[in-house]
C-alpha cells in the first residue's frame, strides 16, 4: 500500500519486466501518458472533496474508464495496422509499389544515352527499355528488393527476376559510375521464386556490410528464376539449353545480363560480371563462367554439383558434354586463357557426402593455368543457404572481389 500527499498525483511510472502488461511505446506512448495523467487528475479531484491530509492511493473512477477506453482503441488500432501490414494491405505496406532505381532510359539511358558515351568508357549506361519494377520488400536502409517479369528475347523464356542495388548506387557521387553485377542463383526448385530475394537469409545486408569492411564490391544483385517450372518430379534443367527444353542456359547468360544492362549502370568488361549460387545454382554459375569466360570472370559455388546430371540429358551426350564443367575447364586450360576465378565453399555435414570430395578432386585436377580456385571448408556446415551466406564473408567474396572492377567511371 502506498500513500501520496493529497492534492498531488503520482507520476507516470513505466512498469518493470515483471509488473504485468507493459505500457505502449513509440507512437502510442504519449497518448497513454496523457490518459494516465488525466485519469489521476479526475480521480484526485473527487478524492479531495472527501479531504484528509493523506489519502490512500486509490484507482481513479472516471479516469480509469478513460484510460481503458483510450488504450483499448490504441491497442486495437495497433493490432489492425500490424495485421494489415502482415497481409500486405496498403497503405500499411509498400509492397507492390512501383520502384525506380534511377538512371533508366528516361534519365539519359536508352540507345541515345548509350550512343552519347565515349567509346573508351568503362561504364555502360542503361540501354533500356526500363522494366516495370514492383517493390517486393524494403530493407532497413531504405533500399528495395524489386521484381519484374522478363521476356527473354534470346531464349524465348519468360520469368521473374528480382533485383537489389546497394545504397551507394543512389549516391550522387556515383551517379555516373558503373557497378558490378552478381547474378545469384538458388538451389532446389528455383521456381517460381529465387530464395536469395528474401531478406531472411541476409545476402543483401551482408553485401553492404562486407563492402564497408573492405571485403566486397558493392554488387548489384540480380536474382532470376533458375528453372522454368518446379522440379517436383526430380526434373531440373542444369542451367543449360537441353534440346527440346526451355533454353535456361541462354536465359541465364544472355537474357538476364541484357535485362541488367537495360536497367542499371553496369560495367562493359567481363570484370564487372560474376555468378554465385548454391547446390544446382552453384553448378549453373560455375558452368556459366567456364562456358562463357569472355562475359564473366568469377563465380562463388556453394555445395555445388560438379557435373550435369539432369535426367533430361538422356539421348544428348554431346550437348551434355558441352555443359560439363570438367570438360570446359580442360578446354580452357588447353587454350591457356582467359583467367577465371572459382570460389568454392562446402560444409562438412553436406547431405551428399560426395560433395566435398568431388569439389576437392575438381580443384586438384583443373585448378591450374587460367582456372584459379579457392576452397572454404565449413566445419559443421550443412547444405543450406543459412550456412553459406555468413561464410561467403570469410574468403569467397574477397576472392572474387579482388579480380573484379567497380564502381568505375569514365
Amino acid at each position: 500500500m502506498s500513500y501520496t500527499p493529497a492534492g498531488q498525483h503520482p507520476p507516470y511510472r513505466p512498469q518493470g519486466p515483471h509488473d504485468g502488461p507493459q505500457p505502449p511505446t513509440g507512437q502510442y506512448q504519449q497518448a497513454y501518458q496523457e490518459g494516465y495523467r488525466q485519469g489521476y487528475e479526475d480521480g484526485w479531484a473527487q478524492s479531495q472533496q472527501e479531504g484528509d491530509g493523506y489519502e490512500e492511493e486509490r484507482r481513479p473512477r472516471k479516469g480509469r474508464r478513460w484510460i481503458i477506453a483510450g488504450v483499448t482503441v490504441l491497442v486495437l488500432g495497433g493490432i489492425a495496422a500490424g495485421t494489415m501490414a502482415y497481409f500486405e494491405i496498403p497503405p500499411f505496406t509498400d509492397k507492390g509499389s512501383s520502384v525506380s532505381f534511377g538512371g533508366g532510359a528516361g534519365d539519359g539511358g536508352g540507345q541515345g544515352g548509350g550512343a552519347a558515351q565515349s567509346a573508351n568508357s568503362k561504364v555502360l549506361m542503361p540501354t533500356g527499355p526500363a522494366a516495370d519494377f514492383k517493390n517486393s520488400m524494403t530493407l532497413g536502409d531504405g533500399t528495395h528488393v524489386a521484381v519484374a517479369t522478363v521476356s527473354g528475347k534470346k531464349s524465348g523464356f519468360t520469368g521473374k527476376v528480382w533485383v537489389w542495388a546497394p545504397k551507394e548506387y543512389g549516391d550522387p557521387k556515383f551517379a555516373k559510375s558503373g557497378f558490378p553485377v552478381l547474378i545469384a542463383l538458388p538451389g532446389g526448385a528455383g521456381y517460381p521464386s529465387n530464395y536469395w530475394m528474401g531478406t531472411d537469409l541476409g545476402l543483401q545486408t551482408s553485401i553492404s556490410k562486407w563492402y564497408h569492411e573492405g571485403k566486397s564490391k558493392p554488387f548489384i544483385l540480380v536474382m532470376p528464376v533458375l528453372n522454368p517450372q518446379p522440379d517436383d518430379k526430380g526434373i531440373y534443367w542444369d542451367g543449360s539449353d537441353i534440346p527440346g527444353q526451355p533454353k535456361m542456359g541462354t536465359w541465364l547468360t544472355e537474357d538476364v545480363p541484357d535485362f541488367a544492362k537495360a536497367n542499371f549502370r553496369t560495367i562493359k568488361s567481363r570484370e564487372g560480371w560474376a555468378f554465385m549460387g548454391s547446390s544446382t545454382g552453384g553448378f549453373a554459375g560455375m558452368k556459366a563462367v567456364l562456358k562463357h569466360p569472355d562475359k564473366f570472370i568469377a563465380a562463388i559455388a556453394s555445395g555445388p554439383d560438379i557435373v550435369p546430371d539432369s535426367p533430361l540429358w538422356k539421348g544428348y551426350d554431346k550437348e551434355k558434354a558441352e555443359n560439363n564443367p570438367e570438360v570446359l575447364a580442360k578446354q580452357l586450360i588447353e587454350k591457356k586463357s582467359p583467367d577465371v576465378y572459382l570460389a568454392f565453399q562446402v560444409g562438412t555435414n553436406e547431405s551428399n557426402k560426395n560433395t566435398l570430395p568431388n569439389v576437392q578432386k575438381f580443384i586438384a585436377t583443373y585448378g591450374k593455368g587460367p582456372v584459379h580456385t579457392s576452397l572454404r571448408v565449413i566445419e559443421g556446415g550443412q547444405h543450406n543457404a543459412k550456412t553459406y551466406v555468413p561464410n561467403m564473408g570469410e574468403g569467397p567474396i574477397q576472392f572474387i572481389s579482388k579480380v573484379m572492377e567497380g564502381p568505375v567511371s569514365d
